[in-house]
């Protein structure tokens, strides 16, 4: 029997996940979408912050959560499979951390700033 806090705290974290992305793909700026979730779920940005980081979900809410996000009733209270990383995000990621531990303080904030760059010149669609 799975830890039904940490169930339905994973499972909010992930259906705002899913909400970002979503939002993002569409081209809105992340800026904001932690309100905009809240305002999905029927609760205030407060509770929403409280809900990420400690706050228990109840009965009550976690079928708010539900109902608002077209869920069936208990979905939120078992665990479910978390899509994995594709292999491009894989690959990509491996090389990163490669390049990462093979360098310096230099080259780690060469890095870093490169990242910063190619996110700067992304058009918000590609996020």
């Amino acid at each position: 029997m799975p830890n039904i806090t940490l169930a339905r705290r994973q499972n909010a974290l992930a259906l705002f996940q899913q909400f970002a992305e979503g939002r993002m793909r569409a081209g809105e700026p992340p800026k904001g979408l932690e309100q905009a979730f809240a305002r999905a779920l029927q609760v205030s940005p407060s509770m929403w912050s409280q809900i990420k980081s400690s706050r228990p979900i109840g009965d009550k809410l976690a079928r708010q959560i539900e109902a608002a996000c077209g869920l069936p009733r208990g979905w939120l209270d078992d665990e479910h499979d978390t899509p994995g990383l594709s292999p491009a995000e894989s690959q990509f990621l491996e090389l990163a951390l490669q390049a990462w531990r093979g360098s310096n303080a230099n080259g780690r904030r060469a890095l870093k700033s490169m990242l910063k760059q190619a996110l700067q010149a992304a058009p918000a669609s590609a996020a």
